[in-house]
């Protein structure tokens, strides 16, 4: 970690500075819309949802013009546009203006990723890149991690929420400024990026991108369980004496410890891997996920002892979660060509979109069949894990066969 270059530490505070300012907001949001502001439940989840239809055009406008432009003004739009989004919505008080607010802040973000993960492919090479993208996460973990916790120390002392949206669009202007006297252009002047549809034609006709897709949308449809389908599942379908599943606070309490985990073990789990290639990562990835699939079953069915089993579970998934994380971004990195970085860390985006459009409503409707049902769903998931493990190693052999071309 000390070779890596003093750019990728000022990208990793930038990215830090603004997911603090997201922390406090992403768990909040909601419950300001519908509670205070009056919107109903349905009317915030169509306006949220809405956030990714303008992010995949954000996603495909970065990916081309972050290989034309820079990476660099591309990342200054996005925060840019993030931070207004911010402030839209700080003066929300109705159904459209939140509309308007989740569209601007979903572009945002589609523009944020691919020219974010560019960079990080631009300044490093080899195993480096890999700790560059984990030192990136980490950052962004421990940001979402503080804000979280700050804002509920707000709401909770001044119920000002309207304050956090102020602070996220602040972090988001200090990310601004951060970039632009900190991070210097890492796109080489004479690289020549095709143009919008033909960048993307070419990445398609590699076949070990399209196998990567498969591969890494399956990936992302694991964590949206964790993040949406799972909180469902433990207020409603675990066993406790005096009512039907966790409460909120075991819920919060849980959870944190899953973030806490996911900060301790992003560079110890890194070291671990550094003997094995990108795709065998990913297989390690794999058991973690089934090992955690698994603990979730039992703590649905088992009588006893569920709380150790869900922190046993969530503790397997931020394993997993960082030996796949940091070892995807690496991994397309790899495959793409230096004038395509752009075009590639956008689809490798674009498959954590499809991933989150299938995940939570494949969640969802497990768990509005019958609990048997629900149950099984997790050890459903555990069996498609070798799947997984048989597109990875097709994969290796597909990026060894042109490794010696």
């Amino acid at each position: 970690m000390s070779k890596l270059p003093l750019q990728i530490w000022i990208l990793a505070l930038g990215r830090l500075l603004s997911e603090i300012g997201s922390g406090f907001t992403v768990f909040y949001a909601p419950i300001f819309f519908v509670q205070q502001v009056g919107l109903s439940a349905t009317s915030v989840g169509l306006a949220l949802g809405s956030a990714s239809i303008s992010g995949i055009a954000g996603r495909l406008i970065s990916g081309t013009y972050a290989d034309r432009w820079g990476r660099k003004p591309v990342l200054l739009l996005a925060t840019f546009v993030l931070a207004i989004a911010c402030f839209i919505f700080t003066i929300t008080n109705d159904f459209p203006t939140l509309i308007a607010g989740c569209l601007v802040q979903g572009f945002g973000l589609g523009l944020y990723w691919p020219a974010n993960e560019a960079i990080v492919a631009d300044l490093t090479t080899g195993e480096d890149r890999r700790f560059a993208y984990a030192i990136t996460r980490l950052a962004d973990n421990v940001g979402m991690g503080l804000g979280i916790i700050a804002g509920g120390l707000l709401i909770s002392a001044s119920g000002a929420y309207r304050n956090l949206f102020i602070i996220d669009g602040i972090s988001f202007c200090c990310f601004f400024v951060t970039i632009l006297f900190g991070i210097r252009e890492t796109l080489q002047s004479d690289r020549i990026a095709p143009q919008f549809i033909s960048g993307y034609t070419t990445a398609f006709r590699d076949r070990r991108l399209l196998v990567y897709v498969l591969v890494n949308i399956i990936l992302t449809v694991y964590i949206s369980q964790t993040q949406v389908t799972l909180p469902l599942y433990f207020s409603g379908f675990v066993t406790q004496p005096n009512a039907p599943g966790f409460n909120p606070q075991v819920i919060s309490t849980l959870f944190t410890g899953h973030l806490l985990m996911t900060i301790a073990a992003q560079i110890p789990v890194l070291k671990l891997l550094q003997r094995f290639s990108h795709a065998r990562s990913l297989m390690v990835s794999g058991g973690f996920w089934i090992l955690g699939f698994i603990c979730i079953t039992i703590t649905g069915t088992s009588d006893n002892y569920q709380l150790l089993w869900a922190s046993l579970g969530l503790g397997l998934f931020a394993i997993a979660i960082v030996a796949y994380t940091p070892t995807a971004s690496a991994l397309i990195a790899d495959l793409a060509p230096p004038s395509l970085r752009g075009v590639y860390t956008s689809i490798n985006s674009l498959c954590w979109a499809a991933g989150y459009a299938i995940g939570p409503p494949l969640g969802g409707w497990a768990l509005d069949r019958s609990p048997a049902f629900a149950h099984s769903f997790w050890l459903g998931l555990a069996a498609t894990v070798p799947i997984v493990w048989a597109i990875l190693w097709w994969l290796e052999r597909l990026v060894g066969v042109a490794n010696n071309e």
